[in-house]
């Protein structure tokens, strides 16, 4: 296989980008013979044979079975070994911290959930961060020196300069300049922290609607709205990290919000954030179902989407109108070629909320994405700080060339 522009074509550089080709292709593919793999990489038999050989004493590859089915002899079937490196994510929300871990082929072998309630929390963040990371490594029998890196989202962005969390006043006891500093000390594995949405778009990105695609803009409103900016097929964080943040976008049809991060409100998020739900529902003579806001408004929205006319489907029009509002600014600046709709308040909606958002939209805006509703539905946040964790890892792991 020929080098990249710029690297010297040595025996060790093309071994090790052969083995990388090869083990991405037994990722994508699951278990493949020698015979395919050579086939798929456009070896010789005896080097796939050598390369099969290097990877199963580095402990990145092993047997898995026998092909049968064929004429001739069984040949021996290869997959990349689950327990070479594992990667961990974590999903910070108020009111609890989700945690999993992966395999280097990205099946999750261990999840845990640490509820943290209330407005104080009962204790410090590094201890509820560790909790939750050692909960998903003793569920999947591992310890937690066994973690190659760790990802964890949370709403708003840590500011590179301050180290300060953005954007999340209402994220108790994630606020100290020293935080990060804290946990360095607590982990012995690297750690990375990223927006909760934007680790949905790398979700959406690798396993959903936007494969394939290198612009796209990714729509989230759940808890609160946000947006993630995928430009060329790199996420688009901003100078400090607040790129996305839309909810604070002020927007035709609700009054000017001031001093945004401390109202931790705006513009966009008033006329069409999840709490926006059932008051419009009861406007429109609606029962409103009890409980959390988020759940109330997925419920309306998901009834709305099963009803033909009246005020249910009012409900949708309106919806859909105030959602294009908002679209319609990031899409005159961004032009991009798709926007995923994500967050229980767009996907409760399904295809006929997307349809009326994009007859909206299209009348709103001068350029005319396609809109999607995105199709990774459990716990996108998490998925994405896996995918993130993961693809640091395998890089690192599957470098033979050191």
């Amino acid at each position: 296989m020929a080098g990249t522009a710029g690297t010297p074509g040595t025996p060790r550089v093309l071994r090790a980008m052969n083995d990388r080709a090869a083990l991405d292709l037994l990722l994508e593919h699951g278990p493949l013979s020698r015979t395919r793999i050579g086939k798929l990489t456009g070896l010789s038999k005896p080097t796939a044979s050598q390369l099969l050989a290097r990877l199963e004493a580095a402990g990145l590859v092993r047997v898995t079975g026998t092909s049968e089915g064929r004429p001739g002899p069984n040949a021996q079937l290869y997959a990349v070994n689950p327990a070479a490196a594992y990667a961990a994510g974590l999903d910070v929300t108020p009111h609890r911290i989700r945690a999993a871990v992966a395999d280097v082929t990205g099946r999750t072998v261990g999840e845990f959930e640490l509820p943290t309630p209330g407005r104080r929390p009962a204790h410090p963040v590094v201890r509820q961060v560790t909790d939750a990371l050692d909960g998903a490594v003793k569920a999947a029998g591992l310890a937690r020196d066994d973690v190659h890196r760790l990802v964890i989202g949370t709403p708003g962005a840590f500011d590179p300069g301050t180290g300060r969390l953005r954007y999340a006043s209402h994220l108790p006891g994630w606020h100290s300049p020293t935080l990060l500093d804290e946990l360095a000390a607590a982990l012995p594995m690297p750690v990375e922290y990223e927006n909760d949405v934007n680790l949905v778009a790398v979700a959406e990105q690798r396993l959903g609607a936007a494969r394939g695609h290198a612009d796209f803009v990714l729509l989230w409103n759940q808890e609160g709205m946000g947006a993630a900016l995928v430009l060329g097929g790199r996420l688009h964080r901003g100078w400090t990290g607040g790129a996305g943040e839309v909810g604070f976008l002020p927007v035709p049809g609700t009054p000017l919000v001031r001093q945004v991060t401390k109202a931790n409100s705006g513009g966009y998020q008033e006329l069409a954030g999840s709490q926006a739900v059932p008051k419009l529902a009861r406007e429109l003579g609606i029962d409103v179902p009890s409980g959390p806001y988020t759940e109330a408004a997925a419920e309306l929205l998901a009834r709305a989407a099963d009803h033909a006319g009246g005020p249910h489907r009012e409900l949708l029009r309106t919806y859909a109108t105030r959602l294009a509002t908002g679209l319609a600014s990031l899409v005159s600046v961004l032009d991009p070629e798709l926007v995923v709709l994500s967050g229980s308040a767009l996907t409760a909606g399904g295809e006929v909320l997307r349809a009326l958002v994009q007859a909206e939209l299209e009348e709103l805006a001068a350029a005319r994405p396609r809109l999607l509703v995105g199709d990774v539905h459990e716990h996108p946040v998490l998925r994405g700080a896996l995918e993130s964790a993961l693809a640091t890892t395998r890089d690192e792991v599957f470098d033979t060339s050191r």
